[in-house]
């Protein structure tokens, strides 16, 4: 089964009258979708009353939850003090997730600064190792799953390859493969299901059950992403969502999909999962 569900609250949230954490699961759940990511990429500032509520709405409605940990770790820097204050970061957003029932926490690995590519993974493996055992520490291990997430400019740590090797880390570090980010820094390789059957291919070579990904289409340049974009001005530079479920709906994986279009994530997550029910045999 593939879940679907919006990164954040969109454009559409606000619109209907929604404002606080606990309206989330309503409003997801108005929309037939059954995931939903929360975002803590400007810092882990959360009111643990209403993640509370978020957490009961969530599990009443059958969403699962996600959240985003923030967008300056960095666990491939060369400077230790900030590199190891990424597990900080990590552990912080993980303590969130627990409060609110969400089991995975999505993270971006950093860039080279200046490393071969080989130099920076060496550096996220250890940065990440260390996260690990903080997280045994803390009795969050197994409870909240890691998943590293593929990046979309050409200088940053976070190809599919550099990922995978990643969550050989622990057998609680699962990829968060965003199919965007992978066509924006390859320059539009992803367009047909034997380009996603090659990705999912790789995937299942790391023997894990979970795979989480985000999915938008998105403008790039030669140095890869530039900007997100929505279903109805993004097919240009795609990558087009009907492929890759094909594919991966053929594979035995706990998969969630998360919509980060530019505004409108949420009606775009719909019409992602309308297709797979209607196309790909999807349990409704």
């Amino acid at each position: 089964m593939i879940r679907f569900g919006p990164a954040g609250r969109d454009d559409g949230f606000y619109a209907a009258g929604f404002k606080k954490a606990g309206d989330i699961a309503a409003y997801v759940s108005s929309y037939g979708l059954n995931a939903f990511e929360y975002q803590c990429v400007r810092g882990v500032n959360v009111n643990a009353a209403e993640l509370a509520v978020l957490k009961t709405a969530a599990a009443e409605k059958g969403i699962a939850l996600s959240v985003h940990a923030p967008y300056y770790i960095s666990m491939s820097g060369v400077e230790e003090t900030k590199r190891l204050k990424s597990i900080d970061y990590i552990t912080d957003t993980a303590r969130a997730a627990l409060i609110m029932g969400a089991d995975r926490v999505i993270f971006h690995s950093g860039g080279l600064s200046g490393l071969s590519r080989e130099e920076a993974l060496i550096l996220a493996k250890d940065t990440l190792s260390k996260c690990v055992a903080a997280m045994k520490e803390l009795g969050f291990y197994g409870k909240v799953l890691l998943c590293p997430e593929t990046m979309g400019k050409v200088n940053q740590l976070g190809t599919l390859e550099e990922v995978l090797a990643l969550c050989e880390v622990d057998e609680f570090v699962i990829p968060c493969v965003d199919f965007g980010h992978l066509n924006a820094r390859t320059h539009g390789s992803l367009k047909t299901a034997a380009d996603f059957a090659a990705v999912a291919e790789k995937i299942a070579a790391l023997g894990k059950k979970d795979l989480h990904s985000h999915f938008s289409m998105i403008e790039y340049t030669e140095g890869g992403e530039k900007r997100h974009l929505t279903f109805r001005d993004g097919r240009l530079f795609g990558p087009d969502y009907e492929p890759m479920l094909d594919v991966f709906s053929r594979y035995d994986l706990n998969m969630r999909v998360i919509s980060e279009s530019a505004g409108t994530q949420t009606v775009d997550s719909a019409e992602m999962k309308k297709y797979y029910e209607t196309n790909c045999g999807g349990k409704k």
